[in-house]
């Protein structure tokens, strides 16, 4: 763990995997010292960054980090749950015939029904967000499912396309480029404007995906 000044008002905390961010985000929001100096946390794929509050240094920013075992200590005690820790839970349907299942299948060695059993039996927890409104990296799933992103990118992904790239699964929120490998698709709106909030995904939201 590393602790990296952000300008003058922010602490850069930095980790070693997705895992460690999404424990120590989780310990940092259960301590009641850190919503009277924190006046954010925003996660990302192996950082915290920790915004102070009026008037509060980065020295005392620093004391409300949580020391690197007990974060350790907390991505354990994760692992050995039934479910994530994530306050709200997320069921997203999902038809699995994605135009990269059968690549999938073959790099995991789970063959195509393998797949669709190992993406819908572990939950997944949001990690952080980014990439496009509504988009949330999803971790925490069965780590067989850990595949390369594809070679060429794709210029176009549907809506609703719903992929796997090395520790994390997704699902697109609207049409763009990627480069993730897509197993499934779903009808479930990530980013709706009409919606309050907009994103379905939060931060804290653990995911469970249900082949239909």
């Amino acid at each position: 763990m590393k602790l990296l000044p952000y300008g003058d008002r922010g602490l850069l905390v930095e980790l070693s995997d997705a895992a460690q961010v999404v424990a120590c985000v989780d310990l940092l929001r259960a301590d009641p010292a850190v919503g009277k100096l924190v006046a954010d946390v925003v996660p990302g794929a192996r950082t915290v960054l920790l915004v102070a509050g009026p008037a509060v240094g980065l020295d005392r920013l620093a004391a409300v980090v949580p020391d690197e075992s007990v974060v350790r200590e907390a991505v354990s005690e994760q692992q050995r749950q039934v479910r994530p820790s994530g306050e709200l839970e997320v069921v997203i349907p999902v038809t699995y015939d994605g135009p990269d299942l059968v690549e999938v299948a073959r790099l995991t060695g789970l063959g195509e029904d393998g797949v669709v059993a190992a993406h819908t039996g572990t939950p997944w927890r949001v990690a952080f967000g980014g990439f496009a409104p509504g988009f949330a990296y999803l971790v925490g799933g069965d780590p067989r499912l850990r595949v390369p992103r594809r070679d060429a990118p794709r210029t176009s992904v549907p809506a609703g396309s719903v992929g796997l790239a090395g520790e994390f699964s997704g699902v697109y929120p609207r049409p763009s480029p990627g480069g993730w490998q897509l197993i499934g698709r779903t009808d479930t709106v990530l980013w709706d404007l009409d919606r309050d909030p907009p994103a379905l995904l939060s931060a804290d939201a653990t995911v469970r995906f249900r082949a239909q």
